[in-house]
């Protein structure tokens, strides 16, 4: 059975604007983007919304309704009460173009600095061979849809835009998370995470899992054992003993090129400055006597 429901939308650009109200009809088993077309068709024939399946597979219909980042067309009006009013309003995150459009390029920004899978150089398209608890490890990240809820509700963008600079958001640390999961790539995905696309910042408050509408457990399953593999590999103090001696090995030999010259056997370098023949460092012609060095 058929009710009047009170709307709130909020219409503008970016240079500013406000919520608008509506009483528009609602029936029965319809979602929040048929009300929405509703108000195009009847009362806001400009209202810019963005939309494509209606189905919750393309993500396109991202908004705040009531507040909580949702897919208009995967939230019911059953779910409120006929007297209650309903807000809608554009992701808060991104910058508006109008209406309830965003302007999402920050995502596309963050997919590109992402590097692509990186198989073995000796494997050719064709050979790749992997175990299927492999394949099932990471399967579940393939099923995002980019609604881009996830990376709009990250308060560490959310509420400080100046870190949108290094952060990629859990979207694409979900990514990188998939991909050093995979057997046969080589790149060394956790310094990425953890040096170009803020891994640090994420403080895993879960408010992403929260709102992914494909049940997605983003931060038990993705970011939380990629945080522990980054702390395996940085502060390890088996790795960090070994980093040190190496290290100091490195040290100790740069040194002595420093000193001395040398660079190699095969091309002991320059003079040291001596005035005395015996001191000065040169290749030692066959059939020299010892003790002889050239000038």
């Amino acid at each position: 059975m058929g009710y009047q429901a009170q709307f709130r939308v909020w219409r503008g650009d970016d240079t500013g604007g406000d919520f608008v109200d509506y009483r528009v009809d609602v029936e029965e088993g319809e979602v929040v983007l048929d009300i929405i077309h509703r108000l195009q068709a009847t009362q806001a024939g400009d209202m810019a919304v963005r939309w494509n399946c209606k189905a919750g597979k393309c993500g396109s219909c991202s908004a705040e309704i009531n507040g909580r980042p949702r897919l208009m067309c995967m939230t019911r009006m059953s779910t409120f009460e006929e007297t209650d009013t309903i807000t809608v309003s554009p992701i808060r995150t991104f910058p508006v173009i109008r209406d309830l459009v965003t302007d999402v390029e920050f995502n596309y920004v963050k997919a590109r600095e992402v590097p692509s899978f990186a198989p073995p150089t000796d494997l050719e398209p064709g050979e790749y061979r992997m175990s299927q608890v492999d394949v099932e490890r990471s399967q579940e990240f393939r099923k995002c849809i980019e609604c881009y809820l996830c990376q709009n509700t990250c308060h560490v963008v959310r509420d400080h835009e100046e870190n949108k600079p290094e952060f990629a958001g859990p979207r694409y640390l979900m990514r990188i998370a998939e991909l050093d999961m995979h057997p046969l790539d080589v790149r060394n995905r956790k310094e990425d995470a953890q040096e170009d696309h803020g891994l640090g910042y994420c403080n895993i408050t879960k408010c992403c899992t929260e709102v992914c509408p494909e049940h997605i457990k983003i931060t038990d399953n993705a970011l939380i054992p990629m945080k522990e593999r980054v702390v395996d590999r940085k502060y390890d103090p088996l790795v960090w003993l070994g980093k040190k001696i190496f290290k100091r090995q490195e040290l100790e030999a740069q040194e002595a090129r420093t000193a001395t010259g040398r660079t190699s056997l095969d091309h002991p370098g320059p003079g040291n400055g001596s005035s005395l023949d015996a001191d000065r460092i040169g290749p030692v012609e066959q059939g020299e006597p010892r003790g002889a060095a050239q000038a």
